[in-house]
């Protein structure tokens, strides 16, 4: 099945900078740590979700990814305001899914359902101000249709009010993780990736990675090249719970690649200060070894049973559940431990994940300022 974590050609969008009359440039010298992008736990205005799956990359499994963006979309507007995007044919049928309470709905053109990577990637400033930087979405390297998604970062800044700050790096947020006081977690297999920033070194893609962000440390992390469409974003692998306390990935299962992978990114977390010089705290959370609902999983080697491919939101923890009863309820406990104070909700997005994905994956956030 083509998703997003195969490698299958998808009728290929011309170059980020054809069509969208938008000159590329770098941060602005006089606005170099000014802004910096807070942390996901802090208060937000809204989240974002993205309704846009088709059966020229979803086949069979549409109607299941839509259903699933309802449960997630009703689960958030229980706690705070959400915008729902979707094609104008699809309004009515996103309506059904995802309900209308607390949800706004914009109509427009889009390839897929990876709000994360497509939208718009806000930061602010002390004085309450907000801005929302584009990080020029490419299909993970050309390797999924995008045209329509690669416009709409630039569309969130407008209807949120933000300034509207366009980077010459190409990335996605799924491959951003802070902390929100100055330290990030980021993969070398993403950023310093000739598939999205050729002629760029680790020092140039660093440097342009702070200024954006307001970032004084990055960890960098190996990662994995190839083995998945995102060259192995973060948010699978390592996130920050607050300053100084980091969740992370660590997959049991000897057969798998990220086995090794996840091991060695332990190795570097465990030994690594953040930008204020302290030690990190660091938890582990392995996934279901065999996950049960097996019209998704089996056989599917894109199926992403991510445990810390959650969403922070205002008052609760929106978290995947993949049917392993041991599995899932140690995630929950964890989680309840590392974010006391918010309701702990656990959805079934397998039909997501079959596609390689988690709740993270499908949503995004606009401060509060």
């Amino acid at each position: 099945m083509p998703t997003r974590r195969t490698f299958l050609q998808l009728s290929l969008a011309a170059g980020l900078g054809a069509g969208l009359g938008l000159p590329l440039s770098k941060a602005n010298a006089a606005d170099e740590g000014r802004w910096f992008m807070p942390d996901e736990g802090e208060p937000q205005q809204r989240a974002y979700l993205a309704f846009g799956a088709q059966d020229a990359i979803w086949e069979d499994f549409t109607a299941d990814v839509q259903a699933a963006l309802g449960r997630i979309a009703r689960a958030i507007a229980v706690y705070q305001p959400l915008t729902v995007f979707c094609r104008a044919s699809e309004r009515a049928l996103a309506e059904r899914h995802c309900g209308t309470a607390n949800i706004t709905y914009v109509d427009c053109p889009l390839d897929d359902i990876w709000m994360r990577d497509i939208g718009a990637n806000f930061v602010v400033d002390d004085n309450g101000a907000l801005a929302a930087v584009d990080f020029n979405f490419n299909g993970w390297g050309g390797k999924q249709q995008h045209s329509q998604d690669a416009r709409l970062a630039q569309r969130v800044a407008k209807l949120a009010g933000a300034q509207y700050q366009r980077s010459e790096l190409v990335g996605e947020g799924g491959g951003i993780e802070v902390d929100g006081h100055g330290t990030a977690i980021m993969t070398e297999s993403c950023w310093i990736n000739s598939n999205r920033n050729p002629g760029w070194s680790k020092a140039d893609v660093e440097q342009e990675l702070m200024a954006r962000l307001g970032l004084r440390k990055i960890i960098w992390l190996p990662g994995i090249k190839g083995k998945d469409i995102t060259d192995a974003h973060v948010d699978f692998y390592a996130r920050f719970v607050k300053p100084g306390v980091i969740v992370a990935n660590l997959d049991n299962d000897p057969q798998s690649y990220d086995h090794a992978v996840t091991k060695r990114h332990l190795q570097i977390l465990q030994s690594a200060t953040d930008a204020d010089g302290r030690p990190l705290q660091i938890h582990t959370v392995s996934p279901p070894l065999a996950p049960r609902r097996s019209k998704f999983s089996q056989g599917n080697v894109d199926f992403a049973a991510g445990y810390i491919n959650y969403f922070v939101i205002n008052g609760a923890v929106l978290a995947p559940q993949f049917g392993d009863k041991d599995a899932d309820e140690k995630a929950r406990q964890l989680l309840v431990k590392l974010y006391p104070g918010r309701k702990i909700v656990q959805l079934n997005i397998d039909a997501i994940a079959a596609g390689g994905g988690g709740i993270h994956c499908v949503t995004h956030q606009c401060p509060a300022v």
